[in-house]
């Protein structure tokens, strides 16, 4: 097809604002696909997307349509609303030329619809505001259109007034979308094949299989191609296009958009951002933007059943097969055994693989508490990046210890201000603004270590403002910090699954926390159980589990007192010598009450 009859486009919206409503109206308005079809939130393919409103695998879908005598194609390019896959959307707003930013009604602009849209403009989108779920009875549209102008810097008299759900406005907006969005240009300078891949999975027939669009040269069958972040070379089996069903074509052409197979047997080749090229006459330079996922947050997953850790390992590898950003590594614990240590891009993404474990896998497992990638300077100036507590160096070799830092916007009524700010002062927030917009609204900007926010912060933002509160962040920074490693011990042992680098200020009260929460939690044994929380070799909270007592006296019917004391003596030095060689052992749900102090 000619490329001046071709759109690209993506949709921006913050999360349940209607983006997958919208897409499946802009589906039944093309007939891209029959009334059989086609069901709710089509583009969602999984369940917990459809459960949680949010995008977590983006999906694609070309639709044709006819106008002014004309037949287009438009390309919708689906993209994840959450800060976790900031990469995968911009690589998704790098393959189009317009979006469309979906603003519902009733709640107005939000925090991620900002961070996104701030992204669009770096790529120099043409923007089309869509003021959605006009058909509710509290919708305010006047009130969105000031929003979209003060917060989002957009010219609001040409938004696009749809409701999703009844499918008003939709024949607009299409109309819209190929009168405002240009159509791809391809650099004429160079013909040689320049292919951007913005989404990749694994199918268990036909191997890895990449969503690309072209920006020069074309692609067909039987082409060997090069990827150029990884040098390696395949042959072409398959090219096609989505409708959201995947329809193979002859060829791909400079500014279309499709998919590739190539009998690729790992998805680890198919780096999201790489540029495919022709490998017989290569491209002299990969398109802009290509970078390495980047795991900040970090979990140890054990099953609670020790039987089940062949099935955990096996699901793990197949979880990796569709998503090349989790990072997996096998460790042991002493107390809760063979397990692994993962790597996620954030918080969200830590919960769907929670998620997916659990539900398609029928995994019982335990999670330990989360941890982020912290930056060790050493006395001898060498650097190591620590993920898990228990390989932190010794405390007499580390000069310095940085921990990431994020930048948070917060969107709030004005009724709730002075909660937040107590609750983001409590997390080591630092104000950087403050700024009040029109209807009672304030756009808060702190910034704060990123171990404060993996502890359900925001749960907590949602509860302190009933659900109004939004929020978006992005990682800035490391900066040195007063931090430490705080160890449990029980028995006089450390617990390993308990450690955790924590912030000197905040390291007593925790230590606290953990010592009451073990005490109610471990059984009684023959002989004391000290339970202590220590930074190194300083004790800073401490209980203690008193012994069962058995009555060695009672058989003693009267005689000298000392008879009574002989026994109590000898019971007194078996207890010490079963503390001696006595192991505790501690029971799972001990853990999983430990890590319901985090939900606190």
């Amino acid at each position: 097809m000619k490329s001046q009859l071709i759109r690209n486009f993506s949709i921006i919206a913050h999360v349940d604002h209607g983006k997958s409503t919208l897409a499946d109206r802009l589906l039944e308005e093309t007939g891209s696909l029959s009334d059989r079809e086609m069901k709710n939130q089509v583009l969602d393919s999984m369940d917990i997307e459809r459960e949680r409103g949010i995008t977590i695998k983006a999906q694609t879908a070309s639709m044709r349509y006819r106008h002014t005598d004309n037949e287009y194609l438009l390309n919708l390019i689906d993209t994840p609303g959450h800060v976790d896959f900031n990469y995968e959307v911009s690589r998704s707003l790098a393959a189009c030329e317009g979006a469309l930013v979906v603003i519902d009604s009733s709640q107005g602009v939000e925090a991620q619809t900002i961070a996104n849209v701030e992204l669009a403009m770096e790529h120099n989108l043409a923007l089309i505001p869509v003021i959605n779920k006009i058909d509710l009875p509290n919708a305010d549209v006047d009130k969105v259109r000031e929003e979209i102008e003060d917060e989002l810097a957009i010219d609001s008299s040409e938004a696009i007034l749809v409701s999703a759900k009844t499918g008003v406005g939709i024949k607009e907006l299409l109309e819209a979308i190929i009168a405002r969005i240009d159509a791809p240009t391809a650099d004429n300078s160079s013909a040689r094949l320049q292919a951007l891949i913005f989404d990749s999975w694994f199918d268990p027939f036909l191997g890895a299989i990449s969503l690309v669009r072209l920006a020069a040269g074309s692609l067909q069958r039987g082409q060997r191609i090069l990827m150029m972040s990884s040098a390696k070379t395949f042959e072409i089996q398959k090219v096609g296009v989505l409708t959201p069903k995947p329809i193979e074509v002859e060829r791909l052409s400079c500014g279309e958009v499709g998919y590739v197979c190539a009998a690729i047997k790992n998805i680890t080749d198919t780096r999201v951002g790489d540029t495919i090229t022709d490998a017989k006459a290569p491209s002299d330079k990969p398109l802009p933007g290509f970078a390495k996922a980047v795991q900040m947050v970090f979990g140890g997953i054990f099953p609670i059943d020790v039987n089940d850790y062949q099935l955990l390992s096996e699901s793990l590898e197949k979880l990796q097969l569709n998503d090349s950003s989790i990072t997996v590594e096998k460790v042991s614990s002493s107390a809760l055994g063979l397990g692994f240590r993962v790597g996620f891009l954030g918080l969200l993404h830590l919960e769907i693989v929670q998620e997916r474990l659990e539900r398609e896998y029928n995994l019982a497992l335990i999670f330990s508490a989360p941890s982020v990638l912290y930056r060790v300077i050493l006395k001898d100036n060498s650097v190591q990046m620590i993920e898990n507590p228990a390989s932190l160096p010794d405390p007499v070799r580390i000069e310095m210890i940085e921990e990431p830092y994020v930048s948070v916007f917060i969107h709030t009524p004005e009724t709730y201000l002075g909660a937040l700010i107590r609750c983001l002062n409590e997390r080591r927030g630092i104000q950087i603004d403050l700024q009040y917009s029109k209807k009672e609204r304030y756009r808060m900007h702190y910034e704060m270590p990123m171990s404060e926010m993996i502890f359900n912060f925001h749960d907590r933002l949602k509860s302190l403002s009933r659900g109004y509160a939004s929020m978006d962040y992005k990682i800035i920074d490391y900066r040195p910090g007063d931090l430490v490693k705080l160890d449990t011990l029980v028995n006089g042992q450390v617990v390993d699954a308990l450690s955790c680098i924590i912030h000197r200020q905040n390291a007593a009260a925790r230590g606290r926390m953990v010592c009451k929460k073990l005490k109610e939690a471990l059984p009684r044994q023959m002989f004391k159980i000290p339970i202590q929380a220590a930074i190194g070799t300083k004790v800073l909270a401490r209980e203690t589990i008193s012994a069962l007592r058995k009555d060695v006296t009672a058989k003693c019917y009267g005689g000298d007192i000392t008879r009574k004391r002989k026994l109590l003596e000898k019971q007194k030095e078996g207890k010490k010598k079963l503390k001696m060689i006595g192991k505790v052992e501690i029971p799972q749900n001990a853990f999983l009450d430990i890590l319901k102090l985090d939900d606190n």
